[in-house]
């Protein structure tokens, strides 16, 4: 059965493969290859398979380059998109620079003229009690000569009422004399009392109005002054939160750090008779407060990394987080952001701190470690030239090196790192936190 079978295969072969014979002719002998059916199937088979499977791999070379170049393609446009949309942060971190600029200038001209109105008070709250120690004084002498006269009209009827025309004349004319001009002169100094009080009452009234007036005006001093305070303090509030940072926790290490005293200690007050606080001056100790804490949030953002490291024209090349390594190929993490500029561009310190690292690191090239309140370090690194030394304090903007290629690197450019208790986190936190008020 199984020999039927393969003769009729056979035969079926042969209509298409009939058997062939390929000769091989030496000098001295002659000898032929016979290619059965079955053997020029499988030949025309394996060449078959192998044609198939190169137009397939070239079909998928050639869809892999086409994808490729899509998505490189796609990440230029994502990296223009980012690159705009950084260019648009930059302005508005100017606009809102200029502004926290111009709220300081007018908080510090309301501050100004708080001094000034304060002097003021002070002077009317004295003439105040000047004007009321007078009037007492007039209202007390014209009590006394109205007792005088008085008793003065009393006398004088005593007089008459004693007189039983045993007197002569001209010894009665005397006291009558006396007594008349007395009475006279007692009416001009009423008068005149009278006439002082009401132009001191006139005068305290003036006061009154004055004083009412500058009330007013140091209201909206007030007013003006806390709005300033809330204007420039809660910006720095906003961004040291969108940090991650605590702000109770900030303020106090700031505190702390500022903590030096001396001298005697006056409390501020307007008033000089030893009275319990006005509501003036309670309003003036919470701005007082304010004042003390936005300077603590000015001293701490100085010692924060929420500044730009390149000044100069720049763009960013490659993010914080996992990317392709561009060396090996390879997926790693990248611990910082990558700023390109060309080479010598001018690199500063993001934050006031002490520079423990400055020399050749593996990697690194070139690199600058300075360490920051807060647990906070920042590193840059590829620098062509370095402008500190260890152990050098350093104030935020102050220039510290520049930009180059040193170490593994594929062209000039910084790499800088933020790292909050020895861990790497994405600078871009703090250079975006910083954007509405920087």
């Amino acid at each position: 059965m199984r020999t039927q079978l393969a003769i009729k295969t056979n035969a079926i072969l042969e209509k298409y493969f009939p058997e062939r014979r390929v000769f091989l002719k030496s000098d001295n002998d002659t000898r032929f290859i016979r290619l059965r059916p079955i053997t020029q199937l499988v030949a025309v088979a394996g060449s078959a398979a192998l044609v198939a499977w190169a137009i397939i791999a070239t079909a998928v070379i050639l869809m892999d380059s086409i994808g490729s170049g899509n998505f490189r393609e796609q990440a230029k446009r994502d990296q223009y998109t980012y690159q705009a949309r950084l260019n648009d942060l930059s302005a508005q971190r100017d606009t809102r620079a200029e502004e926290a600029l111009a709220a300081q200038e007018r908080f510090n001209a309301a501050l100004a003229q708080i001094s000034v109105m304060q002097s003021e008070l002070l002077n009317s709250e004295t003439r105040r009690r000047e004007l009321e120690t007078g009037i007492d004084v007039i209202q007390s002498t014209l009590r006394d000569t109205m007792k005088d006269r008085e008793i003065a009209r009393k006398q004088i009827a005593q007089l008459q009422a004693s007189d039983d025309g045993t007197l002569h004349v001209a010894a009665s004319t005397a006291p009558m004399d006396f007594l008349a001009e007395a009475l006279e002169r007692t009416a001009k100094e009423r008068d005149q009392v009278v006439a002082d009080a009401e132009v001191a009452f006139l005068a305290a009234d003036e006061l009154n109005a004055k004083i009412a007036e500058m009330q007013e005006q140091n209201d909206t001093i007030f007013r003006q002054l806390e709005e300033a305070m809330t204007v420039s303090v809660a910006p720095l509030d906003r961004m040291f939160r969108a940090a991650g940072m605590s702000t109770d926790r900030i303020l106090d290490t700031v505190r702390r750090g500022y903590s030096g005293q001396g001298g005697p200690l006056t409390p501020l007050s307007f008033t000089t008779r030893g009275e319990q606080p006005s509501a003036d001056t309670l309003r003036a100790n919470r701005l007082i407060n304010q004042m003390d804490k936005l300077n603590l949030y000015r001293l701490a953002a100085a010692k924060a990394p929420f500044a730009n490291p390149v000044k100069d024209n720049f763009r960013f090349t490659s993010q914080f987080g996992f990317r392709r390594d561009p060396k090996t190929g390879g997926r790693r993490m990248h611990k910082g952001v990558d700023f390109a500029a060309g080479i010598g561009t001018p690199l500063y310190a993001t934050a006031d701190g002490v520079v423990t690292h400055a020399g050749w690191s593996s990697g690194y090239g070139r690199l600058v470690k300075i360490q920051h309140e807060f647990g906070i370090e920042t590193r840059y690194a590829h620098m062509s030239k370095m402008r500190v030394k260890v152990g050098q304090r350093v104030s935020r903007g102050d220039r510290i090196g520049d930009m180059g290629a040193s170490g593994r690197v594929t062209g000039v450019h910084l790499h800088y790192e933020v790292r909050v208790g020895g861990k790497a986190v994405n600078p871009m936190i703090y250079i975006k936190a910083a954007n509405d008020v920087f």
